[in-house]
């Protein structure tokens, strides 16, 4: 008894003075957490460096927007442009960018909504598969096309859709008489586009989907089965509220990129023919600055998409609170 009231004395009195000692600062509790954890940054420093070199490091080009860029006199030597904003009303002046703007919204749009769609539908075939090799025969076949490049799948477009020697023309033609000029239709070119793109990316799109779907508590699914729920309200009910938060975070990725529309892609099936429909905000500042050499107003124009991009996935992440599926 006596000894417990000792050790009981002795504890009161080191509480007392840890109380009495004065709290590490700031930087003290910093420098520690950075000595306990010395081996997690310096395993971070070759991708903070990577990020630096090519992410930060080109944005010192922006300066070229608001500049008359000579390409003999380089970034600093270049007269500033008089107003400032010259280059920018230069091109929201032009006859052309109120097309570029609607053809890069419009084939954004397509692809973001029939791509994901797309892919949580494949997701949920997954899901609900039952015969294991099957379904891994399918998973598999559909995360090829990822790996093909678009010059590799405009090949296969025109080897399907070619007017001349397309499989599918040539299948109307001796079927019915008349062909579709798929590739050259103004009618035709954004199905072309987004039909592609959804084909390329569904099997891998549903990745995240299906790797969702798995977390779901199996529980629910019993519990449904037990008050009588089929198939279709299962996953009504149960997987698609499941896995509403990975909708909605990549749904806020993909929203920073809205004018992208991608490039790649565009750039390999483009023809002057469907300008009119199929020209965006990358390919026209691909030519303005590197065919045209106007590097201040393909700056200009970049800049603005980007800033749109950031002002856009800002806007829809704050949104995306009222679900818990903000980014940061």
């Amino acid at each position: 008894m006596v000894m417990a009231e000792s050790a009981q004395h002795q504890l009161s009195h080191t509480e007392q003075r840890a109380a009495k000692r004065p709290a590490p600062s700031r930087r003290r509790r910093t420098w520690a957490h950075i000595k306990r954890y010395k081996a997690l940054y310096i395993m971070m420093v070759p991708a903070l460096a990577y990020v630096a070199v090519y992410k930060y490091g080109p944005m010192y080009g922006l300066l070229i927007a608001f500049k008359n860029y000579n390409l003999g006199l380089g970034i600093l030597a270049s007269q500033w442009a008089d107003p400032w904003y010259r280059h920018f009303s230069e091109f929201f002046s032009s006859p052309y960018a109120g097309q570029l703007l609607t053809n890069t919204l419009l084939i954004s749009v397509y692809k973001l909504v029939i791509g994901t769609v797309a892919a949580i539908v494949v997701a949920l075939l997954f899901n609900e598969c039952r015969t294991n090799w099957f379904r891994r025969t399918v998973q598999t076949v559909s995360y090829m096309p990822h790996f093909l490049s678009w010059v590799i799948v405009y090949g296969v477009c025109v080897a399907l859709l070619s007017q001349s020697t397309g499989v599918l023309n040539n299948f109307l033609s001796d079927t019915f008489g008349f062909t579709v000029p798929f590739l050259n239709s103004t009618d035709w070119f954004r199905t072309v586009l987004v039909t592609s793109d959804v084909w390329k990316d569904i099997g891998w799109g549903a990745i995240i989907y299906l790797a969702a779907m798995v977390g779901i508590n199996q529980d629910l699914y019993e519990a449904a089965r037990m008050d009588g729920a089929g198939r279709l309200r299962q996953i009504w009910s149960i997987t698609l509220p499941g896995i509403r938060n990975v909708i909605i975070l990549l749904l806020v990725l993909k929203i920073g990129g809205i004018l992208d529309a991608g490039f790649d892609q565009i750039f390999v099936f483009l023809n002057p023919q469907v300008y009119s429909v199929g020209d965006i905000i990358d390919t026209w500042v691909y030519r303005a600055g590197l065919v045209d050499l106007n590097y201040s107003q393909a700056a200009a124009v970049g800049l603005f998409k980007s800033v749109i991009g950031f002002v856009l996935m800002v806007t829809v992440n704050r949104m995306a609170r009222r679900w818990d599926g903000q980014v940061w």
